[in-house]
């Protein structure tokens, strides 16, 4: 598959996973399940979760201990956040861009970088709409997402 914003091929870094179950030496699902909820009671996003569980609680996959994501057990704990974590990390980036080209009006390097970020930003929310993830109503737009992120 092409990259997006860019004329040059590019792939994906990821390849499947060679292990077809948990290995037995990892924690067991209930352990694993409770290890979640504390951190993301902590404050911890979902992607710092499984980073923790892979370093220091020897958790090689959530999915082969568990058999679901760690999104979907803080959605069925109810601690899951209002919006996905890489549509907020988007609006992060366009709120920083946005921020830096009021004080620099003419960087056309970083103005191409806000347009190519909002372009995905839209696309994403038009996926996660379409999959009654976020309300239908919601609409990005940078002011709102300097409320939501800021």
């Amino acid at each position: 598959m092409a990259r997006i914003h860019a004329r040059r091929k590019g792939r994906s870094g990821s390849s499947p996973q060679t292990r077809q179950e948990n290995p037995k030496w990892s924690p067991k699902a209930k352990d694993v399940e409770k290890k979640i909820v504390e951190l993301a009671s902590e404050g911890h996003s979902t992607s710092q979760i499984g980073i923790a569980l892979r370093d220091t609680h020897a958790v090689p996959s959530v999915k082969l201990a568990m058999g679901k994501s760690i999104s979907k057990v803080l959605a069925e704990k109810e601690l899951a956040p209002l919006l996905p974590e890489d549509l907020t990390n988007l609006m992060r980036k366009a709120v920083r861009l946005g921020e830096h080209l009021k004080v620099n009006k003419k960087d056309i390097h970083n103005t191409r970088s806000l347009r190519l970020t909002e372009a995905k930003i839209l696309r994403l929310a038009k996926y996660y709409r379409s999959n009654n993830v976020i309300p239908a109503e919601w609409k990005y737009s940078l002011s709102n997402a300097k409320l939501l992120v800021g």
